[in-house]
């Protein structure tokens, strides 16, 4: 089980994330993780939201190039080497995650991250297997 992911390429110039942001405030939508990846040029802003469908729609209203991609929110020991058990099992069986990012607020005694593979199903299931929870979409988003 996955969840949506909202993709936002942004101009590295001023007000261009503010402007991002302040769209998804007064369409009332959530953000629940965020993280930007950015060079000299553009940075992506990849964002768990409480409404990604409507967060693309009312960010491409506004001329953003937005996409929309499946990730794993898993749920890690939160203590040292929790994140690293779940990355061993994923190296072992040659899944290479692609990038990875946490969430602010935990729902439980452990913690929430997020990430993205060459292959989220089988790293979902190999997870799975190893005893890993695996959040669904309608618990993220309405953290």
């Amino acid at each position: 089980m996955t969840i949506k992911q909202v993709s936002v390429f942004l101009e590295n110039k001023k007000g261009r994330l503010f402007k991002a942001l302040h769209i998804l405030k007064n369409e009332d939508i959530d953000i629940r993780a965020l993280s930007i990846a950015d060079t000299s040029e553009f940075g992506i802003l990849r964002m768990i939201v409480s409404d990604p469908i409507k967060a693309q729609e009312e960010l491409q209203k506004e001329k953003f190039a937005v996409s929309l991609a499946d990730v794993l929110a898993i749920e890690v020991d939160d203590q040292p080497g929790g994140l690293e058990k779940a990355l061993d099992i994923l190296n072992n069986k040659d899944q290479n995650v692609e990038y990875i990012y946490a969430f602010v607020e935990k729902r439980t005694q452990k913690a929430l991250v997020v990430l993205n593979t060459q292959d989220n199903e089988t790293s979902r299931q190999l997870l799975i297997d190893e005893g890993f929870s695996i959040c669904p979409p309608e618990e993220i988003y309405n953290i």
